[in-house]
């Protein structure tokens, strides 16, 4: 990733751009095909030598203040012919810069794909391995119902599913380039020059441009890579929790060697997750960066240009390496089961307060009779569990209460409440989402 936003590679594809325009000129009749060969012969020694070129380019741009102006005069004197004057004939800065931005996004967006294709089956696999195995869900925090395992990665998995579709997306919507001039009104060059070099170039021509492509294209590459990496985060707090102490149901993997504090050897922290939490919130600040890149002065200033400068290749290869490390730290994600059922243990099975209210309604009582008596008893079962009595166990109190336990046959009320009773569609949802 690092290498797509290097200066060589940047100039690599200013002089590509270049030389595309040319070849473009040649077919309509503007240069000689001779002095393309020159033009060629001048950029391929550059070509070969990228570092002495960006060395050029700053010692010229010491002077003239002008990065372009700096290249093509870097690329002028390699030249060394009078075909040089046909080098960006017509063309203006952005016009170079723009369309090879355009190439680098697209080619950090695959890269960014690729690292997707990596990490969801990786989730994909760990989610088929706890299918079935039971954790307490949770809401504000709170025990709420059970669910598995399994789903909570299934639900991960989904998540960066739609991150892939995004990049996708915004991939697609970033391959834009433009040749047309000082205002974009294309008065110095045909668009057939244009086209040419944007579809040799995997890009369109943008249909419309000032002197610049407009940044809502490239705020929209911005805000995908911080909506990913929001994905990473919402994932890194996930599993930072459940790796606490009081909690312990899945928690990062610990090296061999490893150390977790410098006054404390017994600690094994959530390190790589909050890593993770920590790079996310760099991602959203660069996406407002990006966003207010948005609003240019008329039909171009150049308050943009030195943002991009940073955001762009910091970003790209945050969100490179988060992935990366997303991807091993599934791999290698430590689960445990026995403590997830020994939490689920903690609520008493107040989890089967919904299913004995649906039952009790089932069975014709209002909801707000049936609610009553299903909460009368679960605060008893709290009651009976902070004053350290035998009988705080949801079922049992549900079964000495005569207004609830008239309306169940024997055996209903255990047979409602179980696991499998929760379980039920946990095959159909990895069906659906083809895991």
């Amino acid at each position: 990733m690092r290498a797509i936003w290097t200066d060589e590679n940047r100039l690599r594809l200013w002089l590509q751009i270049e030389q595309l325009a040319i070849e473009a000129l040649v077919k309509e009749g503007v240069v000689p095909a001779a002095d393309l060969e020159k033009i060629r012969a001048g950029c391929a020694a550059w070509a070969a030598d990228l570092p002495g070129l960006v060395a050029r380019q700053r010692e010229l741009e010491k002077t003239l203040n002008h990065d372009v102006i700096a290249f093509t005069t870097a690329v002028a004197e390699k030249i060394n012919d009078p075909a040089s004057r046909w080098f960006h004939y017509g063309l203006t800065s952005s016009d170079v810069i723009d369309t090879a931005f355009a190439v680098q996004m697209v080619r950090s967006a695959d890269l960014l794909l690729a690292d997707l294709r990596q990490l969801l089956p990786v989730i994909a696999r760990r989610a088929r391995e706890h299918k079935f195995t039971p954790c307490i869900g949770r809401s504000h925090g709170i025990h709420a119902e059970p669910t598995t395992f399994g789903l909570k990665l299934a639900l991960m998995h989904d998540e960066f599913r739609r991150a892939q579709e995004r990049l996708e997306r915004t991939r697609a919507v970033v391959a834009v380039g433009k040749l047309s001039g000082a205002v974009g009104t294309g008065a110095h060059l045909p668009p057939r020059v244009e086209a040419y070099v944007c579809r040799k170039l995997g890009l369109r021509p943008a249909p419309i441009a000032t002197q610049v492509v407009q940044r809502d294209l490239h705020a929209e590459f911005q805000t995908t890579l911080a909506l990913v990496g929001a994905s990473i985060e919402r994932w890194a707090v996930e599993f930072r929790h459940l790796q606490r102490t009081e909690v312990l149901e899945a928690e990062e993997p610990f090296a061999r060697g490893q150390k977790g504090s410098s006054a404390m050897p017994h600690k094994r922290n959530p390190i790589t997750w909050e890593r993770l939490t920590g790079l996310a919130r760099v991602l959203r600040g660069n996406a407002l960066a990006a966003l207010e890149n948005v609003a240019l002065w008329h039909e171009r200033d150049i308050s943009h240009s030195s943002v991009e400068r940073i955001i762009f290749p910091d970003s790209c290869t945050l969100l490179d390496y988060m992935l990366g490390l997303l991807t091993r730290l599934m791999d290698g994600l430590a689960v445990y089961p026995e403590n997830m059922k020994k939490n689920l243990r903690l609520s008493l099975g107040l989890w089967h307060s919904q299913t004995v209210l649906l039952a009790l309604i089932k069975k014709g009582l209002t909801r707000e009779a049936a609610y009553a008596l299903v909460q009368r008893n679960a605060m008893k079962t709290w009651e009976a569990k902070h004053a350290g009595r035998d009988d705080a166990d949801f079922l049992e109190m549900l079964r000495a209460d005569p207004e609830v336990a008239r309306h169940f046959a024997p055996g209903e009320l255990e047979r409602l409440c179980s696991l499998d009773f929760h379980f039920r569609q946990v095959n159909a949802r990895f069906k659906k989402l083809g895991l």
